[in-house]
């Protein structure tokens, strides 16, 4: 072996060393760190999934009248994270049967209670699911030294679902009011009583609003933004060219899709809510109204996640309710295809409230939600202000699913948001074509016109690429998907065009 070479040996061997040593520092290190630092008070008390505000229904203060020692803001702030987390772990316990963690946010005496309840559930193969999505608590008393806070809680919105053997026994839309002390122990808040002081059911009992609109529409996305109609790169001269547009064919409405990621969910972004408003003042300027469909690519539906969807209306509808283009409201598209994986019990729950929240908050503009065909459109039909549906079959069959559906739905204005098209040939050019499609909107049309069927097509413009999450990867659901446009991805106007209006 040359000297070269046995240099480079001892070199290699040196760096060993030395990558040896620092990883065994490194180690030593962090041991060190671990034992100085000590255990982490989220994870002894079972709370490190609360700390990420899972749960944050709507909460209002009221610490005007206080009696005893006065509140201050931090002071406010720690009661009502552990009220919160107070009530988040009864949820769990009883949707569990499991008490742990609870001791952390409840005394011996209160624990003593809950735990009679479970033991109860256990014994008759009964579980509880559970969320308050309102609370406007008013501190009445806290004491000198601080140690206990009595709070009056009214007007708590709370579901609860109750099981037996899997199967729902019962359900319950509530308003309630709560007398509660609180007591500080180990530097936390904890439940000492909680009395119900008053219940009352909640009933739906919203003015059925008139959709003031004879729809002849289109759903909306940019050209080359499929499914991002918010992206930071759109400029409003693209929306004003394309209403334009829309507006010299005869369109007087647009359906549009707002991502529930996409805008933030729990926490909505101001910079895509003026983006919308751009939008909206477009479509304005234009003589186009807007439908606003909501939570779209939205599929939890769980119980536990009504808070954060609540928040997202909360945010969201009082900075948009008022604008002039504004239409109405699609609160979900397509929920029904969710009731395989989902459940339809849980799906349908979390639409009735979701509505529910949506008139709290404009009881101005109707309501809808789009079915993914007109054998779904019956669902949740008194609690919609019109009826929505798609529908991608046989148009020889179209006037009499119509019929059928407003025979069913007599008292209910009924829209077909979505129907369509592809001129997609397949790869051996054995599919549809250009042709074919023009055909198509040109005999719906007549149809439409026939029986006045108010009806938005899909969709303005043909695209390159389909997201994943639209139609998944398999390239024979895909391709089709990018061939619904009326103008092509060149920009150049298909046969069907002529028959964009109906």
């Amino acid at each position: 072996m040359n000297n070269f070479s046995v240099n480079i040996l001892r070199s290699g061997l040196v760096l060993l060393y030395l990558g040896l040593i620092a990883c065994v520092i490194l180690a030593i290190g962090s041991v060190y760190s671990y034992l100085n630092t000590g255990a982490d008070r989220s994870k002894m008390l079972h709370t490190e999934q609360l700390e990420q505000r899972t749960y944050r229904p709507i909460i209002t203060w009221d610490t005007t009248a206080v009696k005893g020692r006065s509140v201050n803001k931090t002071m406010l702030a720690t009661i009502e994270k552990d009220y919160l987390n107070a009530w988040r772990v009864k949820a769990n316990a009883l949707k569990n049967n499991d008490i742990n963690g609870v001791s952390d946010f409840y005394t011996k005496r209160s624990l003593g209670k809950l735990k009679s309840i479970i033991d109860y559930n256990i014994k008759n193969g009964t579980t509880v699911e559970m969320t308050t999505l309102e609370h406007h608590p008013k501190i009445e008393f806290m004491s000198e030294d601080g140690q206990i806070v009595v709070i009056s809680d009214t007007e708590v919105l709370q579901y609860q679902k109750t099981y037996q053997d899997n199967q729902i026994i019962d359900e319950q839309n509530t308003s309630n009011d709560y007398k509660v002390v609180l007591l500080l122990q180990d530097g936390h808040w904890h439940i000492r009583q909680l009395v119900s002081t008053g219940v009352r059911s909640i009933t739906s009992n919203f003015e059925t609003l008139p959709l003031h609109s004879k729809v002849r529409g289109i759903n909306y996305y940019p050209q080359k933004f499929p499914w991002d109609t918010f992206n930071d790169s759109i400029t409003k001269a693209t929306f004003d060219s394309d209403f334009k547009l829309l507006k010299n064919q005869g369109i007087n409405t647009i359906r549009i899709f707002i991502g529930y990621e996409d805008f933030g969910k729990e926490y909505v972004q101001s910079k895509k809510v003026n983006k919308l408003l751009e939008l909206l003042d477009s479509a304005h300027s234009n003589d186009l109204d807007v439908l606003v469909t909501l939570f779209d690519f939205y599929g939890n539906y769980d119980i536990e996640d009504w808070t954060m969807t609540t928040q997202h209306l909360n945010q969201l509808i009082p900075q948009i309710m008022n604008h002039p283009a504004l239409l109405g409201y699609d609160l979900k598209n397509e929920p029904d295809l969710d009731y395989e994986n989902r459940s339809r019990s849980m799906v349908d729950s979390w639409l009735e409230q979701m509505i529910y929240r949506l008139k709290l908050l404009d009881q101005d503009h109707p309501v809808t939600v789009g079915w993914s065909n007109a054998q779904a459109a019956t669902g949740l039909s008194e609690h919609v202000d019109f009826v929505s549906f798609h529908y991608y079959e046989d148009l020889d069959e179209l006037s009499n699913k119509w019929e059928k559906l407003r025979s069913q739905i007599p008292e209910k204005e009924i829209v077909i948001t979505e129907y369509g098209w592809s001129s997609y040939t397949g790869i051996l050019g054995l599919s549809s074509s250009e042709k074919e499609q023009a055909e198509y909107h040109k005999k719906a049309n007549s149809i439409l016109k026939e029986k006045k069927i108010p009806a938005m097509s899909w969709t303005l413009y043909d695209f390159n690429q389909v997201p994943d999450k639209v139609t998944g990867i398999l390239p024979w659901r895909r391709n089709p998907q990018k061939f619904y446009g009326f103008i092509d991805v060149h920009g150049n106007k298909k046969p069907t065009f002529k028959h964009l209006s109906n």
